[in-house]
């Protein structure tokens, strides 16, 4: 995906976010985040998305983490879907304005400084609008097969190896092949043991220990924990996928 498209889909998406939590009581409880309630999560993602637009927008070539905006935890609630909406503005803003040899920090390996933020965001925004839906218990809206798919290349062959051997694997490997059944070319084989790691494959390795298969969108939701196992195929040793989900927390 290029990077307008990206931005493209992260304005959607935080569109959707705050349409979602104007809509859901701020005491709600997430439950794809335990202990989070929707007034937890509108102001875990209005405060991403303000750091983010400070590497993007200043050229940041330190390592700053997020840190909560002052008197962000003091707004009324009817003023949490507003200020969700100016910090989203912000962002796209600042993507849409970068120069494409933009020079700031980032944590995974892109194209690009820009790339990466552009893909990070649209996919940190589009995982926490589906956790806002689900708070608000209403139908989640679709996301388009090809960002899905990106997400969880993004997921395995990014995160995955950042988090390091799940307990227990490097003793006792296994080896998990995933495959988004409606687009081309998107399957992965991954590896669970020392050192942990994701490849893209063109085809299934010779014996995997577990097959992972669903439709790019479910594939990306299960993986990031907002859907049950249960909405995609497993075969082979279904109890390696649920090792996996028990330990790895993305």
């Amino acid at each position: 995906m290029e990077n307008s498209e990206f931005i493209d889909v992260l304005r959607r998406e935080g569109r959707l976010f705050a349409d979602a939590v104007e809509q859901a009581d701020p005491t709600a409880p997430v439950p794809s985040c335990p202990d989070w309630s929707v007034r937890d999560l509108a102001t875990h993602l209005g405060t991403v998305h303000r750091w983010a637009t400070g590497f993007v927008r200043d050229g940041r070539t330190e390592r700053v983490w997020p840190s909560e905006p002052p008197g962000a935890e003091e707004l009324p609630d009817k003023e949490l879907a507003p200020w969700l909406r100016e910090g989203h503005g912000l962002l796209v803003e600042a993507l849409e304005a970068a120069p494409d040899d933009l020079s700031c920090w980032t944590f995974i390996p892109a194209p690009s400084p820009l790339a990466f933020w552009a893909r990070r965001q649209a996919h940190e925004t589009a995982v926490h609008r589906v956790d806002a839906e689900l708070a608000l218990g209403v139908p989640l809206s679709p996301l388009p097969a090809a960002f899905a798919a990106d997400g969880t290349d993004e997921l395995l062959c990014g995160f995955y190896p950042r988090r390091g051997t799940p307990e227990g694997f490097a003793a006792e490997p296994r080896t998990v092949y995933v495959r988004a059944t409606d687009v081309p070319g998107a399957a992965w084989t991954v590896f669970l043991g020392d050192p942990a790691r994701a490849d893209r494959v063109t085809g299934p390795p010779a014996a995997p220990d577990c097959v992972y298969e669903g439709t790019a969108g479910d594939l990306y939701l299960a993986l990031w924990n907002r859907l049950p196992l249960e909405d995609l195929t497993l075969s082979g040793d279904v109890s390696v996928a649920h090792r996996w989900r028990e330990l790895f927390q993305p």
